[in-house]
């Protein structure tokens, strides 16, 4: 007989103290962070202290922090725990919702009966550290690895292939080129975007400044013109998001989930208003090479994991009460909004819970196991009925959808034996990429680096080829294309140019006026 997966303990810890000899490592935060959540079952110290020994499976979100050989071993031995399931994701902010899914679908499937999943990060302590000169940090767990800066997503680890030649490929870098898309094909100017931006996030803000575990509490929340103003706390990184439309990774958090079956959870006596059903999830993700997207103003596997993410729980749009949709930018939540129907600014259901990677903080590849967490105690305390927390990762990549809910799924129906979704997403309507680009173009999608003075230093093209419409990737060919496309008032999309190959660097270089590139 299937078994009902519930979450009956969730847990949050925060670290504010940056003290070199206060900083507590990820593993630690972890433990903290299930011990809460065990506590959060309402079950007795002694209950609790003999049931981290019953942990019969572990997933833990891959820590940016700390490069750990096992990470879900060292919990094991700490909490004196024998699993017979252990495993650490790979890096993508995707993961906390797919790995509650599938120690949901193992305690269906009754391979599972007492589940923890976890995650956390100590970037913020591990860069006092290294401030201080203090590297590693004091009683940290030994690697084989050393250590030497504080990681971030970067175009070295993440660009490749014609991202890589173009020196393009990170996420400060990617996001833009589908705000930008989205923005042209909406008939949005510049200037409204950006305003659309600042005050979606300022929104945002007000969410953190009532989330005592937000990073930001208890500072003055950020508004919509601090946020949308460039200026010199708020420099432009690409365009067109400045630093307070990008996520805030220095943080000190861990979260922690515990997912047991209704039949259990009644052996061992945890009351049922601490239950919370988990419904279904979905997940699927586009191509890592964001050139072989179909478009610049859509996600396809943000579109597809909602609706079938919805589909596996039996559920509507109308029937969700809660949203979280993932924030690391703007355009996260603008395309889930977009494809659910909802009012951006003003959408009839909340669509975070947390305030956004800028104001909660990003918490890494973890940020949506803490939308989870606070999921689940909404969902306790009565203020609505189903939720849905939508965990993305990569460039607009990896997404995973889960669902939970105060009540049964629809008719008792068992928990989903498998992921509705493929792996990966496969789609005719990508065009083919010219590496070694020559002629007239026009310009698909763009952003520009700029430098910590504000100025423009780098400007990316994704444009189409005028002969063959085919796509190519380069960078500006000139400093009046480069002010151009910097340009805040002036919309390149869609304006017409010439690429040619630059045969020295190997990349493709994009002028806007012809007589330039001779």
């Amino acid at each position: 007989m299937a078994e009902t997966p519930i979450l009956v303990g969730v847990g949050d810890i925060i670290n504010r103290n940056l003290g070199v000899h206060h900083a507590a490592e990820p593993a630690e935060l972890m433990l903290d962070a299930i011990t809460i959540a065990l506590q959060d079952t309402g079950l007795t110290s002694d209950v609790i202290t003999k049931l981290k020994t019953q942990i019969d499976s572990i997933d833990v979100v891959r820590t940016w922090t700390w490069p750990y050989p096992d990470l879900p071993g060292l919990l094991a031995e700490r909490l004196g725990s024998t699993p017979k399931h252990s495993y650490c994701s790979p890096h993508a902010g995707n993961q906390p919702a797919k790995l509650v899914d599938e120690a949901a679908r193992r305690v269906a499937s009754g391979e599972t009966k007492l589940a923890a999943v976890t995650g956390g990060e100590a970037l913020a302590s591990l860069a006092a550290c290294a401030k201080a000169g203090v590297m590693p940090p004091p009683n940290w767990t030994p690697v084989d690895t050393p250590v030497t800066q504080v990681f971030a997503p970067s175009m070295d680890e993440m660009a490749r292939g014609v991202g890589a030649k173009h020196k393009i490929g990170a996420p400060i870098q990617v996001y833009p080129l589908f705000e930008n898309g989205l923005r042209a094909l909406r008939g949005q100017s510049l200037e409204d975007n950006n305003a659309e931006s600042a005050k979606l996030y300022a929104e945002f803000a007000q969410v953190a400044n009532r989330t005592p575990l937000a990073w930001s509490f208890p500072r003055t929340a950020e508004t919509e013109e601090t946020i949308g103003r460039v200026s010199s706390r708020n420099r432009m990184i690409c365009f067109p998001y400045p630093l307070l439309m990008n996520a805030f990774n220095t943080i000190n958090l861990a979260g922690a989930v515990i997912l047991t079956s209704v039949r259990y959870a009644r052996e061992l006596g945890i009351a049922q208003e601490r239950w919370v059903y988990v419904l279904g999830g979905a997940g699927t993700q586009d191509s890592d090479n964001f050139w072989e997207r179909p478009n610049f103003h859509s996600s396809p596997a943000i579109s597809r994991t909602l609706d079938a993410g919805l589909e596996a729980c039996g559920l509507s749009k109308a029937d969700i009460d809660i949203y979280d949709f993932y924030s690391c930018f703007p355009i996260v939540p603008k395309l889930a909004c977009l494809h659910l129907g909802l009012d951006i600014l003003k959408p009839e259901k909340p669509i975070t819970l947390l305030g956004g990677l800028t104001s909660f903080g990003g918490a890494g590849n973890n940020y949506s196991m803490h939308a989870i967490t606070i999921m689940a105690r909404k969902l306790r305390a009565g203020n609505g009925t189903n939720g849905l927390v939508l965990a993305n990762g990569g460039v607009l990549t990896y997404q995973h959808v889960i669902c939970l809910s105060s009540r049964l799924r629809a008719e008792n129906r068992p928990y989903p034996a498998r992921n509705p979704l493929p792996s990966m997403l496969s789609n005719d309507l990508v065009p083919e990429t010219e590496e070694s680009a020559e002629g007239e173009a026009i310009i698909e999608t763009y952003t520009v680096d700029f430098d910590r003075k504000n100025e423009p230093v780098l400007g990316h093209v994704v444009g189409r080829l005028k002969s063959s419409n085919h796509r190519f990737v380069a960078n500006h060919g000139d400093a009046a294309t480069l002010k151009r496309l910097a340009s805040r008032t002036e919309e390149p999309i869609g304006k017409s140019g010439y690429v040619r190959a630059d045969g020295q660097q190997g990349r493709n270089l994009f002028f806007f006026e012809s007589s330039a590139r001779l």
